[in-house]
């Protein structure tokens, strides 16, 4: 049996490397963002203001991923800031992943950016894995317009591991023999699935770098952090059975959350905010044929303290005004309107594929209003697919500034409509 052979690729910075070649191969601009102090971010007056993909340049003078705008223009006053186009992202990733499995058919998307790639028995295709990692490389380089770091392993978390080492534009190996040498030396905080907090959990017992987590006692860190203990001291040691799978896990949750551009203060307006959440949050369930049980309400207050509550319905459903509902009712016995809050958010769990409801005297809903509910929000779904979102919008929206349907991702990776780019962008 041939031996297993995993590629992790990882586009470069890719929000900023996938902005620069569109402006570079479709828009014909002569200045490269990467070639430049230069940042992907978002609307500071919205609040979005956060640094998303920085270029090299713009590294060396500190900035980093995550930070606020205003910082990073404090360390470099002439940053170039750029808004981020989610429309582009989706076609570059597209582009990306379908030309991943030109080199194998089982490739399986992590993120928009990054994907695992099976290449076992495909040496005869493209060579030692290496090569093939050079040839799929320079492919994307010449093809698409940007770079990314292939990591190669026996494993997919090796893999990963290897793919994280230095950048941009590199190939490494990570092989079972290979890490005591070039795995072991790292920090802690540098392995797959370890945080800052589990990280001075670690610190405190003495734990600063992978290796010394791999010669740990498993039995210790079992009793410390319960099954995560285990689970992170394989992966230090290398050990991960996983099998890269070409088809996505099936969702356990369903949700949407928004930051407001200003504060929401009284009811009728968090009202408006959750309507709109639901709107997405729903049609999504629909398309995928799902229906939840459980509905919860996240809430952010403008001094960043967070809090949430839940409520579990009679039945399973996927209908936006029953959702709204509920949601409303977990708002009120959350929030008593004195705290200002400056992000809102929406999440459905316990997912069924069938909806089922419980009817009593009592009930709203008739079964027969209830079926009739279902197939308005599905003849309103179709007319959005075709039309776009705006051909419809419930009346509690008529003059409101508070756009009809908010939260996650936007419209482009809500709907798939997306601006036609050519692939040799």
């Amino acid at each position: 049996m041939a031996e297993r052979v995993v590629f992790h690729v990882d586009a470069n910075s890719a929000f900023l490397s996938w902005t620069a070649a569109y402006r570079l191969k479709v828009l014909g601009e002569t200045v490269d963002l990467r070639q430049i102090p230069s940042v992907v971010a978002g609307d500071r007056e919205a609040r979005h203001g956060i640094v998303l993909a920085k270029s090299v340049p713009a590294k060396k003078y500190g900035i980093q991923t995550g930070e606020p705008l205003f910082q990073a223009k404090e360390k470099c006053p002439g940053l170039t800031v750029v808004a981020p186009d989610y429309e582009l992202y989706v076609e570059a990733s597209r582009h990306f992943v379908a030309m991943l499995r030109e080199f194998s058919p089982v490739v399986e998307q992590y993120s928009i950016d990054e994907a695992w790639v099976d290449m076992t028995g495909t040496e005869r295709l493209w060579g030692a894995p290496r090569l093939a990692a050079e040839k799929m490389r320079q492919r994307i380089w010449e093809e698409l317009g940007f770079t990314v770091n292939v990591g190669i392993s026996s494993n997919k978390l090796l893999a990963k591991m290897a793919g994280d080492f230095e950048k941009p534009n590199k190939v490494h190996t990570l092989f079972p023999e290979e890490i005591e040498e070039k795995m072991w030396p790292l920090p802690v905080r540098d392995l797959f699935l370890v945080g800052s907090a589990t990280e001075e959990k670690l610190k405190k017992l003495g734990i600063y770098t992978i290796g010394e987590l791999a010669c740990a006692d498993v039995q210790m860190l079992r009793k410390r952090f319960g099954k995560p203990g285990e689970t992170i001291w394989h992966f230090a040691n290398g050990r991960n059975a996983e099998m890269v799978t070409p088809e996505p896990a099936e969702n356990k949750g369903y949700g949407n959350s928004v930051t407001l551009s200003k504060d929401v203060c009284t009811r009728a307006d968090a009202y408006q905010v959750l309507l709109s959440l639901c709107e997405t949050t729903a049609m999504r369930m629909r398309k995928d044929g799902k229906c939840g049980s459980c509905v919860a309400v996240h809430l952010r207050t403008n001094g960043f303290r967070d809090f949430s509550h839940q409520k579990t319905l009679g039945g399973a459903t996927n209908i936006t005004e029953e959702i709204f509902r509920a949601v409303c009712c977990a708002m009120d016995e959350a929030w008593d309107t004195k705290t200002p809050l400056r992000q809102l958010g929406v999440q459905v769990s316990r997912l069924t594929k069938e909806p089922y409801q419980q009817f009593d005297l009592f009930s709203d809903l008739t079964p027969r209003q209830y079926e009739r509910k279902l197939r308005l929000d599905e003849t309103v779904d179709n007319l959005r697919d075709r039309y776009g979102e705006d051909i419809i919008r419930r009346a509690k929206f008529a003059g409101s500034s508070q756009p009809h349907m908010v939260g996650g991702l936007d419209r482009a990776r809500r709907t798939g409509i997306t601006k036609p780019i050519p692939k040799e962008f």
